[in-house]
């Protein structure tokens, strides 16, 4: 089964992996300049790298849909620069999921694929998607809803180690961002661990830092730049997160279930296979 995940940031790539390892195929497409900042857990560094591996799945750039077909022969995770989704109708996906977690539908249509799953707000199932997966930290975290839509965006970061807002590190004027600190650097409130135009970017909270843009990236003043883990826990920042595995499920879920592979195994016992 193949399916085509627009959008290869950390959230995007917790959903990559689960279907991967569940034996599926899976093509990515992103930004030709990526704008992720969990980039040691984003399949879309393999845009800007060539390639990439989380969790000991390799992801490897294709700037052709079979240059994607030929790295999904070599058992990779093809990445595309190709926003648009100009790939689409060469790829015949079985499956399209839209993780870019823009907030709203950006372009995705019910008949772009046998089964279209939508990923947070902006998406309505039976309408634009077969099915739509909650995003928001909680108690419905990662569930499939076949009507209607995800809990409204409320900008407010999940709550983690205790912090919510206080955790993201925001761009502070608009221009080009330069990195005074990379991924997995520990902090302290007040430390200076980026800049624009000569105008400091402090953390307000003590960590472990978790994401950061890459040097180099145009800003505009409020854009997400970074995030600390007030956890403090190093190996957060090179595997999935808790909530991206867990979006992951529910996406699985939603394609087993529209898909009905598992149909001709139901009620199978295993010992009987």
């Amino acid at each position: 089964m193949l399916v085509l995940i627009r959008g290869a940031g950390d959230i995007a790539t917790g959903i990559a992996l689960r279907l991967y390892r569940a034996g599926m195929q899976v093509v990515m497409t992103d930004l030709p300049r990526p704008t992720a900042i969990r980039r040691t857990v984003c399949f879309s560094q393999a845009i800007v790298l060539g390639e990439t591996t989380v969790e000991g799945v390799r992801a490897v750039r294709a700037d052709t849909a079979s240059q994607a077909l030929e790295r999904l022969a070599e058992g990779a995770v093809p990445v595309l620069p190709d926003p648009a989704l100009t790939c689409l109708t060469s790829l015949r996906p079985d499956a399209l999921v839209d993780a870019i977690l823009a907030k709203k539908n950006l372009g995705t249509h019910i008949t772009d694929a046998p089964v279209v799953v939508g990923v947070g707000p902006g998406f309505t199932a039976g309408t634009d998607c077969h099915a739509v997966v909650e995003t928001m930290r909680g108690h419905t975290l990662g569930r499939v809803i076949y009507d209607g839509a995800a809990l409204p965006n409320t900008n407010i970061p999940g709550l983690i180690g205790g912090f919510t807002g206080e955790r993201v590190l925001r761009a502070p004027d608009d221009g080009i961002f330069h990195q005074l600190a990379d991924i997995g650097a520990r902090v302290q409130a007040g430390d200076v661990v980026g800049e624009v135009n000569g105008k400091p970017m402090a953390c307000t909270i003590a960590g472990v830092i978790r994401g950061m843009l890459a040097d180099g990236t145009p800003v505009y003043k409020g854009m997400k730049s970074g995030d600390v883990d007030p956890r403090g826990e190093l190996s957060y920042c090179y595997t999935a997160s808790d909530k991206a595995i867990a979006i992951g499920g529910g996406v699985l879920q939603a394609i087993l279930e529209y898909t009905g592979v598992l149909s001709n195994v139901t009620g199978q016992n295993a010992w009987e296979v």
